[in-house]
């Protein structure tokens, strides 16, 4: 009898062990699985997405694109589909004390247009055939355009190339003698070739690296950026 009770306490004590083991195995497979799922970059991948159908906006205040003043030899251009773009080119226009100009598209984008998840969206006809990518802008002039030795040129990642909106300004232009410095807005994807793209577009101008910041920068972090560019020396 004795025997008997130690063996039915064996049994019991393996059937609980079997059962924990495989509760954890299945937790561990649910684990997995989401964190495959986040790790997952969907194009176009960009600032909360950017474009996206997202209500979401950034929490900084967004900068006043006045028209440029040509006081300073800074500019900061940027087109901004999400508000997040904008925020940074705020930022940098406040740390060099530079001026502020917006790419605008004659059409605007609609929330609808910006969702990179439906087929018919414009963006992504545009993505699906490149002849429709070249979209007109309300201008591609900017006042005293020649008194600006450096041009910082920011834009949202587009499926992992600058947003053509940005295309348009760039190839309207001529950076002769200009320093160019391409920033970028991205929840995932890098810098990748994008500022290269944007400077053989441009064929002129000494374009530098550029840098990516991820959705909701702070000021400091572009702060620092900005000074280890030694744009004061």
């Amino acid at each position: 009898m004795k025997f008997t009770w130690k063996k039915i306490f064996s049994l019991s004590l393996a059937a609980v062990m079997a059962l924990s083991l495989a509760a954890c195995g299945q937790s561990n497979g649910t684990d997995d699985s989401q964190s495959t799922s986040q790790s997952k970059e969907t194009p176009p991948s960009s600032t909360t997405q950017e474009p996206s159908n997202s209500t979401s906006t950034p929490t900084t205040s967004t900068p006043d694109a006045a028209e440029p003043t040509g006081d300073s030899n800074v500019l900061v251009v940027y087109y901004s589909a999400s508000g997040n773009t904008e925020a940074v080119a705020g930022y940098i226009a406040e740390a060099t004390g530079g001026d502020l100009f917006a790419i605008t598209p004659a059409e605007p984008y609609t929330s609808d247009d910006l969702n990179w998840t439906d087929e018919n969206s414009r963006v992504s006809q545009e993505y699906a055939d490149e002849s429709l990518r070249d979209v007109e802008l309300t201008t591609t002039e900017v006042e005293n355009w020649d008194s600006y030795d450096t041009v910082f040129i920011g834009y949202p990642i587009w499926w992992g190339i600058a947003a053509w909106p940005t295309d348009s300004f760039v190839e309207a232009n001529d950076f002769t003698g200009k320093t160019v410095i391409p920033f970028c807005t991205s929840s995932s994807s890098g810098l990748g070739q994008s500022g290269e793209l944007l400077a053989e577009l441009a064929g002129t101008g000494d374009w530098l690296e550029g840098q990516r910041f991820r959705s909701g920068v702070s000021q400091e972090d572009v702060n620092e950026w900005v000074d280890s560019l030694g744009l004061s020396e």
